[in-house]
């Protein structure tokens, strides 16, 4: 997805990064890039928002019980690696970072 204009950084990593940022596993600089990219670009900004809803209606509906450690990790893996692929585009890895 592109809205056709330039930013600094591109739609398909703002969108293939979403689930990150709004889970708050983006470093303070790639989420402050990732805000100003939505701030300037409403098709990512309405994307970004059916995601977060999303995500609310999952936690409200699926959150009565937790699931182990073990399996959100692997979910989020499974997750991030999906989204990767049908964007197209690299991401850093953050498995080094604290």
């Amino acid at each position: 997805m592109s809205c056709g204009k330039p930013h600094e950084t591109d739609c398909s990593e703002v969108l293939a990064e979403v689930w990150m940022f709004l889970d708050h596993e983006c470093d303070s600089g790639r989420r402050q890039l990732l805000e100003q990219h939505l701030d300037e670009c409403s098709p990512c900004l309405e994307q970004f928002g059916i995601e977060e809803h999303l995500k609310v209606l999952l936690a409200r509906k699926c959150g009565g019980e937790h699931a182990p450690d073990a399996l959100k990790q692997r979910l989020r893996e499974k997750i991030r690696k999906t989204v990767v692929e049908q964007a197209g585009v690299t991401v850093q890895d953050r498995s080094d970072l604290p």
